[in-house]
């Protein structure tokens, strides 16, 4: 296992819900035992549930998500030399499948990936390793495409554990290929941090980012807190804080 990429994923846990409501309201229930400080561990606590509240609310965590997808770009098929998408996650260990495979969010981009692959006819690079141990999810991604989407992978980078290294490592392989232009593959609220570590590595990115949808009037659901919401704000909050550090990482 990568001890950076383990160092990293505990700190961003502590930071995300629902790690960083649950440490507010032990630190309000602790305060509580105190007398004067009795009214600090209660605000701490309704603090607490009320960012559950809000946080599961899938109507705020639309706002959230929507806030980081850039405008959609539309594809004609020219602009790029070749199709690139990122892993987001596996399952480890899975019995239907006889062993790991990719996780939902990999999948939805592998499902997209494919379908442009087959609109443009452009070669793909499928890009994730395996930071926590297993097999790398560029491997996998590559067993999914081939197997069951029937497309063919000429490019597959298994070393990376982030965003960044995807970025890195994928550049090298295209390059070497004489691939200069690309259509990245990845959620629409991921593009703010993915886009630039391409553009840094030396490609010119076409945006093909999934989850996009036509604006719809909210529901009473949207208001009402559910899991679904809350997993929202979590990806939501996860990226803001990515977008954070790599941007505090390229200062220096």
């Amino acid at each position: 296992m990568d001890i950076g990429w383990l160092v990293t994923n505990l700190i961003a846990a502590f930071l995300l819900p629902p790690v960083n409501l649950l440490v507010l309201m032990v630190w309000g229930a602790w305060l509580l035992r105190s007398r004067r400080r009795q009214r600090q561990g209660r605000a701490l606590i309704w603090l607490s549930a009320a960012g559950l509240w809000l946080l599961s609310t899938p109507y705020l965590a639309g706002l959230m998500l929507d806030a980081l997808k850039p405008p959609r770009t539309p594809i004609a098929g020219g602009e790029a030399e070749a199709i690139v998408i990122l892993a987001g996650g596996v399952y480890r260990g899975n019995l239907e499948y006889g062993g790991d495979t990719v996780g939902r969010l990999t999948l939805e981009r592998v499902r997209y990936g494919a379908w442009l692959a087959r609109a443009t006819a452009k070669p793909v690079l499928v890009t994730g390793g395996a930071p926590a141990g297993g097999v790398a999810e560029g491997r996998l991604m590559q067993a999914v495409l081939e197997r069951e989407f029937g497309i063919p992978v000429r490019w597959v980078e298994d070393r990376s554990s982030n965003t960044r290294e995807n970025a890195l490592y994928s550049a090298r392989l295209l390059k070497a290929a004489g691939v200069e232009r690309i259509f990245l593959v990845t959620h629409a609220w991921h593009l703010k941090r993915a886009i630039p570590e391409f553009q840094r590595a030396g490609l010119m990115v076409i945006p093909a980012g999934i989850g996009y949808a036509a604006p719809d009037s909210p529901s009473v659901l949207d208001f009402v807190p559910s899991a679904r919401g809350l997993l929202d704000s979590y990806y939501a909050m996860h990226e803001g804080i990515g977008l954070i550090w790599y941007r505090m990482r390229n200062l220096f």
